[in-house]
């Protein structure tokens, strides 16, 4: 019998459904491969191992015989071939988990795979959004926040930009077609700030007015 974690959610990617007046622009979630590449460092990681078997190999070939350096040095490439499956499952996993959310009004980020969190960040306390786009047409768009408002890189993490720890700026992570989601951010921050806001007056207030 399969069983759906976020079945419980209202709307896919949000905790509850949207006021009115308030509309979904666009939902997407990370590239799971750009994800293990870009923050998990798939190819770094590769990379360290397989020096490692090269380092021992070289070493060994002058004491031994060809064969026997190979197969003594073999065991970086399993263990380097594990490792790499490790990030590439804990990449999906993330990606999987993962659901962000533009709206006219907000940018909602549901992530976290073993501790999901939902962060709103209206565009009223958004500073600038930043975008790192790839050759691919993958990017990440960094948000830059305003204020006081902090949040826990660890738990941000993966979706937040990177090394930036001072203050934190979560961080919608190689999504395809970036640049047009940045379009979108910046077309819809742009309409929501400069919307004014009209406040009914209470009676008294307005026969002290006069």
């Amino acid at each position: 019998m399969s069983h759906d974690d976020f079945a419980v959610e209202p709307v896919k990617g949000l905790p509850e459904r949207p006021p009115e007046g308030e509309h979904i622009l666009w939902q997407g979630r990370p590239n799971w491969w750009a994800l293990a590449k870009e923050s998990l460092n798939i190819y770094w990681v590769a990379a360290y191992f397989v020096g490692l078997f090269a380092w021992r190999f070289i070493t060994l070939s002058d004491q031994t015989s060809l064969a026997t350096a190979f197969s003594a040095s073999f065991p970086f490439i399993i263990l380097g071939a594990i490792a790499c499956a490790l990030l590439i499952v804990m990449a999906y996993v993330q990606a999987r988990a993962a659901v962000y959310t533009i709206t006219n009004r907000r940018v909602a980020m549901r992530i976290g795979a073993a501790l999901t969190v939902t962060l709103n960040l209206p565009f009223t306390q958004i500073a600038n959004a930043n975008l790192d786009l790839r050759k691919s047409g993958t990017g990440t768009i960094a948000l830059d926040l305003l204020g006081d408002t902090r949040l826990s890189y660890i738990v941000c993490w993966p979706h937040v930009r990177p090394w930036v720890m001072r203050r934190t700026q979560p961080a919608l992570r190689c999504i395809p077609e970036a640049a047009k989601v940045a379009q979108i951010i910046s077309e819809a921050a742009e309409a929501r700030v400069s919307t004014p806001v009209i406040e009914r007056a209470s009676p008294a207030s307005a026969v002290a007015a006069e």
